[in-house]
């Protein structure tokens, strides 16, 4: 392939992990669409922390039946 463009992209992966601390701005999660935004993130593809504080994974069913993860914040006090 001309380029190289047949290799994916490495970056896309989700850069924190639940309870940890992450500050104003930082990258939760970037490249998913499995992964949506919930209290305090930013960002529809490339995730970001509204605010300093704790991560947190929720799980909630939609209406057609199917499971999608959030990611919250839990601000710092």
């Amino acid at each position: 392939m001309a380029g190289g463009k047949s290799t994916p992209k490495k970056d896309k992966a989700v850069k924190i992990s639940g309870g940890q601390l992450v500050k104003t701005g930082q990258i939760l999660c970037r490249g998913f669409n499995q992964y949506k935004p919930g209290k305090n993130v930013e960002g529809i593809n490339n995730l970001r922390a509204a605010c300093s504080g704790t991560i947190a994974f929720t799980k909630k069913k939609t209406s057609h039946g199917r499971v999608r993860t959030f990611i919250n914040i839990m601000p710092q006090e």
